[in-house]
């Protein structure tokens, strides 16, 4: 009550920040006329200007004022455009670093350009991260007028440019692009051999166009590149015939947790199923060798039980193509990891594609967090507040619009079932087109949005459909929705970037209707006759009420509703929303309250009735309030574990980027060797043991297997009173004495290109097997809380246990390539010059639903697929129905970490693994 109190007296910590920002605006509004008066040249040298004043030492917040000031004037005199006062304040914000959050239609686009101009300045480049190719296109074209006129250079990252193309657009000032290509980008450079093959600079500062999509939507699902894995597509067919003769008792599902687990009594049937197929002669489903064969049920069983066609993907082009479930577009050339998506190929009957081994991979929390600086923005994003703060230390400021919101939002009506509900939608739709109401409908799938469509022409009511099977069309669609007695269904407003205007978009019509025609008069003439119907049409559209925004269903994310909701009433036009639901909705289901069903009954509705109440809103805000609480603790506690991995990414990048800068790395060599010997004397020889405890074996078969030295080692342990450091001695010498006579017989300078060479390779192929066991680590520990130990302790333990042994294994491996190689002196050092690898390479986002599901995930810490056997162990790369424990040579490639498939439960690398 007194906080309540104070706020009224003195306005909230957001209210005084903007007032504050006011007085800021004041200066910029006072250097109007002055700025007006200048010639466009005069104008343009501004820049050199400020950036002289930099190099002098001057800071960029003491440039704002001015520099503000020189991009209104600019976007008056390019784009026709003057930034209203609020805008002002919106750019402020994004300077600062922090989160400018402006209702839909107060042009986002245009205040992005101070920020960038005034940041762009020292000359390191400003990334605008857009949601979709068609925005960085259209944004780089549209508001690179006012950069180019101001003397700046505008780049744009999209989908298909060359290594050239892309490292072009890096070094201007300014980039445009989607956060996938600069993710990607990023992965892709810290796979270069060569500095000069990098596109990328140094990060600097970056604005994040719908930051509440990209950092919060997206922020679980990691950016994967992958490369060819073995082919085992005939054993995903064969799985998908398994699911279908499964009963529902035999499966588990958790629509909360998006989780699907075989019970007790499906795990047998699986094995009686398995063993008529002949796949599985012995044994249990969870012994070690038929680990593989479990992998495949599973994912199988999540393809059929937990992934709809046409609402998680379509398929087209005998393809299976990922709808992204925040913004409804399909993603083409994103892939399931995991055999997820080989599984949906098999469920659809399409190809089956081979499956995929990560090589790089990152989040987009841990992408947008390298940034120096960054800022973000969005109509909605205030709900995340916290997150924003706590992930990625950025303050949430909600600008003022220009002008009063005039938009009516009705409360939410609730009918007892799906057909009551879409039949008083198309009655509400009828409703509106009598009145010449344009109305936008939201539904939250494509299987949805054609259920409406069809029910709206059997009733012969003309309408569009915006989902990702027409996507293609999207622009025009959407910026014809606001016409008179427009019917627009879309399956998610998120990122579209096309404003809906009353009385339809004249730039648009021009474009579709004017531009064709060839003769000047005619088309002018045109164009003044859609000006004229579009302006006769925006009185209809506002006498109608203005922009209908009709939901078809809550979303478990307020922000999506309100990304909807925002769409009407933009710039004080008029407009009104509603949402209607049922009983049957799907977050009504999962997570609403029982006691509103009982509700509803006792209130004994009648067929058809629903109910309105401002009780029922915030009834379902407290639901959807709940399920944001638990996707951001779900989000947070999958941060905590893809931070270790970060950690080992930042070590691991940042030595390959100081290997590719060096001139040699003859020093780096020569201290992995010395490392080498030291561990194999430690190995070999404990401290303090006595001689007849030294395994000198083992330090003869290490020498011939490292160095390719057939050492008189024998004879050096039986030398009376001989220690371990004389031994090691002996030892370096010797092996540096062998690679300086290597040395000397092929040239110093190609032996140093091929040492630089030996150590990015083994570096890459040492890194794209650590990743790989640390996935398997992931989904292993979550078990390990049965146990009453912490799952993120053990992993961070075991992952930085197997980084020692990961660099371990770089220093092991290119000691011994470095010693065994053979160069002829004439090789042509280009020849020696590492180039990215020829095997195809595959851009793909993981489902995030797995993320999701992995034991970890949640502080339940669910088991996935049964017991701890699953768990331990990472499946192995052969499918189990051809392995044989007692025959090595059915195995096929095993990771060293992997359990040994001889069954002895020994690691592979300690069993039949290790170097004998």
């Amino acid at each position: 009550m007194l906080q309540s109190f104070a706020k009224r007296l003195f306005g909230s910590a957001n209210d005084r920040l903007v007032k504050s920002l006011r007085k800021e605006v004041e200066r910029i509004n006072a250097l109007e006329p002055e700025y007006e008066q200048l010639s466009d040249e005069q104008l343009a040298a501004k820049t050199v200007e400020f950036r002289k004043r930099l190099q002098d030492g001057e800071g960029l917040d003491r440039l704002l004022t001015e520099a503000f000031a020189a991009v209104r004037e600019a976007a008056k005199r390019t784009l026709g455009q003057r930034h209203f006062d609020v805008q002002l304040i919106g750019g402020m914000v994004l300077h600062k670093g922090d989160i400018a959050e402006m209702k839909t239609g107060e042009g986002k686009t245009l205040v992005a350009t101070l920020a960038v101009y005034l940041n762009a300045l020292p000359g390191k480049g400003v990334h605008v991260v857009t949601v979709n190719d068609y925005l960085a296109r259209r944004d780089s074209a549209w508001m690179g007028a006012i950069y180019r006129f101001l003397g700046l250079e505008v780049g744009c990252i999209v989908h298909g440019l060359t290594d050239m193309e892309r490292r072009a657009a890096y070094n201007a000032d300014v980039t445009y692009g989607t956060n996938n290509e600069f993710g990607f980008d990023y992965l892709r450079d810290n796979m270069k051999f060569r500095l000069e093959d990098m596109v990328q600079r140094d990060f600097n500062f970056a604005i994040v166009d719908e930051v509440d999509s990209i950092l919060i939507d997206e922020a679980r699902t990691p950016l994967i590149i992958s490369g060819p894995a073995e082919d085992s597509s005939e054993l995903y067919r064969a799985m998908d015939k398994v699911v279908p003769r499964l009963e529902e008792e035999h499966w588990e599902k958790d629509e909360k947790a998006r989780a699907v687990t075989l019970t007790d009594s499906g795990t047998e049937r699986v094995e009686e199923i398995l063993a008529e197929m002949e796949m599985m002669e012995s044994g249990s489903l969870y012994d070690v060798h038929n680990i593989g064969l479990l992998h495949h049920v599973n994912q199988a069983l999540r393809a059929h039980k937990l992934f709809s066609r046409d609402t998680d993907y379509i398929v087209k082009n005998d393809k299976v193509v990922i709808i992204d479930e925040f913004t409804g577009r399909m993603m083409e050339g994103r892939r399931y990891s995991d055999g997820l998506h080989q599984a949906l190929e098999a469920k659809e009957g399409v190809t089956v594609q081979m499956e995929n081994q990560t090589l790089a991979s990152i989040t987009f929390q841990n992408l947008f967090r390298a940034y120096p600086k960054l800022a973000g923005m969005t109509g909605t994003a205030m709900t995340e507040a916290d997150e924003f703060r706590e992930i990625y230390d950025l303050e949430v400021i909600e600008i003022p619009t220009n002008r009063q919101v005039a938009r009516l939002d009705n409360d939410d009506e609730v009918y007892r079932s799906a057909r009551e509900k879409y039949e008083a939608i198309i009655r509400q739709i009828e409703e509106c087109r009598e009145r010449k109401q344009p109305v936008l409908v939201g539904t939250v799938s494509i299987e949805k949005s054609e259920y409406l469509a069809d029910m709206l022409k059997k009733k012969r009511v003309p309408h569009n459909v915006l989902n990702a099977r027409y996507h293609e069309q999207e622009a025009f669609i959407i910026a014809q929705a606001g016409a008179p007695g427009a019917v627009t269904i879309a399956t998610n407003m998120a990122g579209r970037g096309t404003d809906i205007q009353l009385g339809g978009n004249i730039e648009m019509r021009v474009r579709q209707e004017a531009e064709p025609i060839e003769d000047e008069a005619k088309r002018q003439k045109k164009i003044e006759q859609i000006e004229a119907e579009v302006e006769a049409n925006r009185d209809i559209v506002k006498q109608a009420g203005g922009l209908y925004v009709l939901a078809t269903e809550r979303h478990e994310s307020r922000r999506i509703d309100n990304q909807l909701r925002g769409r009407s009433g933009r710039q004080g036009d008029p407009g009104a929303s509603s949402f209607f639901l049922s009983l049957e909705d799907d977050l009504m289901r999962i997570f609403g309250s029982e006691r509103m069903e009982s509700m509803l009954k006792r209130l004994g509705l009648e067929e058809g009735e629903a109910i309105t109440h401002t009780w029922v809103n915030k009834a379902l805000e407290k639901a959807q309030s709940k399920v944001e609480a638990r996707n951001f603790e779900i989000r947070k506690n999958l941060l905590k574990f893809d931070n270790v991995m970060n950690d080992q990414r930042k070590v691991v990048f940042e030595q390959r980027r100081e290997l590719m800068r060096a001139d040699d790395v003859q020093e780096a060599v020569a201290e992995m060797r010395q490392q080498v010997v030291d561990d194999l004397i430690k190995r070999c020889i404990p401290k303090e043991a006595y001689a007849e405890q030294w395994d000198i074996n083992l330090l003869h078969e290490e020498c011939l297997r490292l160095f390719g030295l057939d050492l008189p080692v024998h004879d050096w342990a039986a030398e009376e009173g001989i220690a371990d450091q004389e031994i090691r001695e002996r030892l370096s010498r010797t092996v540096d004495e062998k690679m300086a006579a290597k040395t000397a017989n092929i040239g110093p300078e190609i032996m140093r290109t091929a040492e630089k060479h030996v150590l990015l390779t083994v570096l890459d192929k040492q890194w794209k097997d650590h990743l790989l066991s640390l996935d398997h680590l992931r989904q292993a520990v979550g078990l390990r809380a049965y146990a009453q130990r912490d799952p993120l302790n053990e992993y961070k333990r075991e992952a930085f246990e197997l980084f020692e042994e990961m660099l371990s294994q770089v220093r092991e491996e290119t000691i011994s390539l470095l010693a065994r190689i053979e160069i002829r002196p004439q090789t042509a050092i280009e020849q020696l010059t590492p180039q990215r690898p020829s095997v195809p390479m595959t851009e793909g986002r993981q489902d995030p639903a797995l993320a999701a599901a992995a034991p970890g995930a949640e502080a339940g810490m669910q088991p996935v697929g049964g017991g701890a056997a699953v768990a331990e162990a990472p499946r192995p790369q052969q499918a189990a129905a051809q392995i044989d424990p007692n025959d090595p040579a059915t195995w096929g490639k095993v990771q060293r970490n992997a359990p040994c498939p001889c069954g002895s439960g020994k690691k592979y690398k300690h069993c039949h693994g290790r170097v004998s």
